[in-house]
């Protein structure tokens, strides 16, 4: 039988749509036999099966096929008995579907299993008794018990024998389901007296190659005076049964008659299928005819019942009937739902009606109780597509976004059309991958950072956060300070910016008076591949400290000079005696300023106003106020804690300028030269020659120094004249010394035969008085006019000096 069967492999046909063959091969083929190569039918390579895990689903039967990846080949997995399979059915066919992953594919297979002559005929029972009255007439008919096998088609039943022949012939009658009902007819009269007992042999033979057979023993008993067989009142008995009705219902009454009376014309009923499963889902009073339901009916498993039943009377004469049960469906199946496929997460940028999950769905109910819709649930961006023969795919509907929804919980809930209707669901977990569609988003669009002047380099400024909506590396924000200048220098210079945690510090002590404020650009980029960035703008503001000390522009006091102003002897209250201007580089409360008078020779009649610097009389000036009058004015800030400066005054008290000379007539470089000079003169008269060499030799060395001195200052470009703010110049000559005045003087090494020759008035207002005589143009002019006339006085321009 086994090589028999090998005769029909790989008998195969190739369906026309794409996606699906079909093949048929005998049953009972051996463990490992091949079926098809399917790469090759498919068009499939192998490393496509391997890397689409191509794997078969075989729906709710047993599996009888396997895939052999490696050979791309179908392979016998359990032997196939093609009459446990489909039992009746025809054809008898597995449907396989081969799912292909990375992309999704699935292709439908199916198998059809041919019937091969592995079944003999047989009886249910091996003996057959009858009791024939010998007045039984001839022509008359027993019923004889059907040979059942199980293969189909030419393998199945085909033909009766009996033997002997001598008293009965065995008459076959095609019945409307196929089958064949099997009769015994009598021939000839039976004769009791010559053979109470007679033995026959029925013989069922099927078509196969080799033919096989299958018999039963017939015994008949002849009996006296039964001459009438029992007649049913219907040939073919019809009704329906609702499935899953309850044990004991009433599902038909069938009669037959007898003409004969007494013992001979009682009937008693039986079910003559050899079927077991029959006897134990009805049974038949033999006395009434009723039949009913003992065990339980299934509509999916069969829709139509055909009974045998046998009426037989005491005499052995029996009919035989049929009752056909049409099974009406109730809705008592939910859909059932099984995952094929599905993918565990999807990116976020996956394009719409990207397939995510394989579904197969099964409802084994009829019509509309078996009709099934499928759903998801709502407001979630996927949708549901129907395939064919209950196979739904999961796809996406919409653009999904990570950041907005990172799962998916999908319900999937299929409902058939019944009353009422019945459902299933399932729930598929996914999961969305980031994909990197996000920017870095600062959390100001600018920054405004403080800091105050004479930092400490490395100080802690403030922090910049930027936050991205990604995931994991996607959403890793690194930060770097964009590439800038400030003032030409680098803004690197200035601050520098944590890479991880946005942090800026400050790299040098800044200065407000030289830089105020400043912007620089800090980039916030993520770490995907490529990356995103986005840039803010910070704007740093220097805070100034009080740490500038007001400087004093008016009155300009160089070296040892000191300011003098006049003050007429006829000047009334409030006469403005000169203006101190000062100005502070630092800013705010810093540079607000204020003045007093710190010292004064005559506190009564003096005052500074402390908002403008203005030094004016309090009182009216009289002959008594000395002539010299000596002020000091300070300015001070008004920063936490104040700086200031100090400036002083000489105020001469007097009409004229004859009337002070001899108040500021105290040089102290003569001082220092006479006192010199007497100590020369003690030790002349110990060493004279000494001494007249050495003041020889000090006098030429004093004189080639003036004149290179008076050169090199006659030569450069330094400013001798001071700065006055114009809105305090006096034009008018009143509040300062009106004139300058030119001296003539004679000096001996006596000093009191020194002499003073007055000169010309000058034109300046102010005068700067130097007592090392090195101070002023007018100086050098006169110096350079002495040098030029060696024989002329030294003429010397002088400047009031304390």
């Amino acid at each position: 039988m086994r090589g028999q069967a090998l005769f029909f492999l790989c008998v195969f046909c190739m369906d026309t749509v794409s996606g699906q063959v079909s093949y048929s091969i005998p049953e009972e083929m051996e463990k490992g036999s091949l079926v098809c190569n399917i790469a090759q039918d498919l068009g499939l390579d192998f490393n496509r099966l391997k890397s689409g895990k191509a794997r078969l689903y075989s729906g709710d039967g047993a599996e009888y096929i396997e895939l052999n990846r490696e050979r791309g080949v179908l392979l016998i997995k359990e032997g196939i008995d093609r009459e446990a399979l489909c039992a009746d059915t025809t054809p008898c066919a597995l449907h396989l579907q081969m799912i292909l992953e990375n992309p999704m594919e699935l292709f439908r297979i199916t198998v059809e299993i041919t019937d091969i002559n592995d079944n003999a005929p047989s009886f249910a029972s091996r003996e057959k008794r009858f009791e024939i009255s010998e007045s039984a007439i001839i022509g008359s008919k027993f019923v004889l018990e059907k040979a059942l096998d199980a293969d189909i088609g030419v393998n199945g039943l085909q033909s009766y024998s009996l033997k002997p022949t001598s008293n009965f012939a065995l008459k076959l009658e095609s019945q409307a389901d196929g089958s064949k009902k099997v009769e015994m007819v009598l021939q000839k009269p039976l004769d009791r007296e010559r053979e109470r007992e007679m033995s026959l042999l029925l013989t069922a033979v099927d078509g196969g190659e080799p033919r096989m057979t299958g018999t039963m023993q017939i015994t008949v008993n002849v009996l006296d005076v039964n001459d009438n067989a029992p007649v049913f009142t219907k040939s073919v008995y019809k009704t329906t049964l609702v499935e899953n009705s309850p044990h004991g219902s009433s599902i038909i009454t069938v009669s037959a008659s007898d003409k004969d009376e007494g013992l001979n014309g009682q009937v008693s009923y039986t079910i003559t299928n050899s079927k077991q499963r029959f006897s134990e889902l009805f049974q038949i009073d033999r006395k009434s005819g009723q039949v009913i339901l003992t065990g339980e009916i299934d509509y999916e498993k069969a829709r139509l019942l055909q009974i045998d039943i046998e009426a037989t009377d005491n005499g052995g004469l029996s009919d035989s009937s049929k009752i056909i049960i049409d099974i009406t469906d109730v809705n008592d199946n939910k859909p059932q739902i099984k995952i094929l496929s599905k993918s565990e997460s999807v990116l976020e940028d996956s394009p719409e009606n990207t397939v995510i999950a394989m579904l197969s769905v099964n409802d084994p109910d009829s019509e509309r109780n078996g009709q099934v819709k499928c759903k998801i649930n709502d407001e979630i961006p996927f949708k549901i597509n129907n395939g064919m023969n209950g196979f739904y795919s999961l796809e996406t509907a919409a653009p999904l976004d990570r950041e907005v929804a990172p799962r998916f919980n999908i319900t999937v809930t299929c409902s058939d059309e019944g009353v009422p209707s019945l459902s299933s669901s399932v729930t598929l977990t996914l999961q969305i991958s980031d994909v990197n569609d996000n920017a870095p988003v600062f959390e100001r669009s600018s920054y405004e950072a403080y800091i105050v002047e004479n930092n400490t380099p490395g100080l802690f400024i403030f922090t910049v956060k930027a936050t991205d909506a990604d995931w994991n590396q996607n959403a890793r924000v690194s930060y770097i300070l964009e590439d800038s200048s400030v003032n030409g220098v680098p803004v690197s210079s200035y601050v520098s910016v944590s890479a991880d945690s946005g942090v800026i510090h400050a790299v040098r002590s800044f200065d407000y008076e030289q830089i105020k404020d400043f912007q620089f650009r800090i980039k916030a980029q993520d770490g995907g591949s490529p990356p995103l960035s986005s840039n803010v703008t910070v704007k740093m503001l220097i805070q100034d400290q009080n740490d500038n000390p007001p400087q004093v522009l008016y009155p300009v006091q160089t070296g040892g000079s000191v300011v003098a102003e006049m003050v007429p002897r006829s000047a009334d209250v409030g006469y403005l005696v000169t203006k101190v201007v000062a100005v502070d580089v630092d800013s705010g409360q810093n540079a607000w300023l204020s003045y007093k008078l710190q010292k004064a020779t005559d506190r009564a009649l003096f005052e500074v106003g402390s908002q403008n610097g203005e030094i004016r009389t309090i009182r009216q000036v009289t002959d008594k106020d000395a002539v010299k009058q000596r002020l000091t004015v300070t300015v001070e800030d008004n920063g936490q804690p104040s700086r200031s400066a100090t400036v002083i005054f000489n105020v001469a008290v007097a009409d004229s300028f004859p009337e002070v000379l001899s108040e500021f007539t105290d040089f102290p470089h003569d001082k220092e030269y006479n006192d010199n000079l007497t100590f020369y003169l003690v030790l002349a008269l110990a060493v004279v020659s000494f001494l007249f060499i050495t003041c020889l030799v000090v006098i030429i060395s004093v004189k080639i120094y003036r004149w290179r001195q008076s050169r090199i200052l006659y030569h450069s470009n330094l400013p001798v004249i001071p700065y006055y703010p114009p809105r305090y110049s006096d034009t008018l000559g009143t509040g300062t010394l009106p004139h300058v005045y030119n001296y003539e003087v004679c000096r001996t090494t006596d000093s009191r035969k020194s002499d003073n020759k007055f000169g010309g008035a000058g034109g300046q207002n102010v005068l700067i008085m130097d007592p090392s005589s090195t101070g002023t143009m007018q100086r050098i002019q006169s110096e350079k006019s002495i040098l030029d006339e060696p024989d002329s006085p030294l003429e010397v321009r002088m400047l009031l000096f304390m």
